[in-house]
């Protein structure tokens, strides 16, 4: 089976600076003074996604994930590394990103389209659909910037799922829609997951990314540090969670010792089903 996304020794650096002054002060200091520090968003990240079926990027806050999706969607280049994509690719990234708050929903829907390579009429053929799914009404024709989060991220959802992607990115956008619209929208992902289409889901819900995905990654302060059966890879997550909150233990990464996790005032030593 071929790969639909192929990652090779990904790094991204992004340069920090104190104060906007010091950028320019760099840029015609005379002795070549550096003012900013290096933050590695990512370090050396090298995995490879098959075509077909879900799989799930998890992590804490700040770990990277939404940085490795920019650079898989194209939206964001690489310090070094390589991203090879095979297939058309529709991203749903953090809340806002690639609309135009001053433009209607309509007009932003039909811009994303043309980003898509869909003609005029492709993209008339496209606008119903849009419009059916993401239930917002009249709003679709006032300007986004009016949009509650819910209602902007029902649009989202829908030009980035009904433009037919072979690959679909969702980071985290769900987690603002109300029950309906998230059941409406795991539906969606199921139908394209039974259509042979490959999603990249990153969410910190367990239970969704057990439930839909196949395969999971795990990143922690710019590394992957684990991949493979979703269960096994939230227990290295759980415990992570634990040593960050000072309650667990130094754990390394054994089978034996992933599973381990908490402050050990109580411990479970055994369970029977009967």
């Amino acid at each position: 089976m071929s790969n639909a996304i192929s990652v090779e020794n990904l790094t991204k650096s992004y340069q920090l600076y104190d104060k906007p002054i010091d950028r320019l002060k760099e840029v015609f200091h005379w002795r070549g003074k550096v003012y900013h520090t290096n933050f590695l968003a990512l370090d050396d990240i090298s995995l490879t996604i098959p075509k077909g079926g879900c799989h799930g990027i998890i992590g804490m806050n700040g770990s990277g994930k939404s940085t490795l999706l920019k650079i898989i969607a194209g939206v964001v280049s690489p310090t070094q590394g390589k991203v090879t994509v095979d297939g058309r690719l529709s991203a749903l990234l953090e809340l806002g990103a690639g609309f135009n708050p001053l433009l209607s929903g309509w007009e932003n829907a039909i811009f994303q389209c043309s980003l898509q390579g869909f003609n005029g009429p492709e993209t008339k053929e496209i606008m119903p659909q849009i419009e059916k799914f993401a239930e917002i009404g009249d709003f679709i024709h006032q300007p986004v910037q009016s949009y509650s989060s819910g209602m902007y991220v029902r649009l989202a959802f829908a030009v980035a799922t009904c433009v037919d992607p072979d690959i679909l990115i969702v980071d985290e956008a769900l987690a603002v829609g109300d029950a309906y619209f998230q059941a409406k929208c795991i539906n969606k992902i199921k139908r394209f997951i039974e259509a042979g289409k490959t999603i990249l889901f990153v969410s910190h819900d367990a239970g969704a990314v057990k439930a839909m995905c196949s395969h999971a990654f795990l990143l922690n302060k710019g590394k992957l540090i684990d991949d493979g059966n979703p269960e096994m890879v939230f227990n290295l997550y759980n415990a992570l969670l634990a040593e960050k909150e000072h309650e667990g233990e130094h754990l390394g990464m054994s089978d034996e010792l992933r599973m381990r996790s908490g402050n050990r005032k109580i411990e479970i030593t055994a369970v029977d089903i009967t």
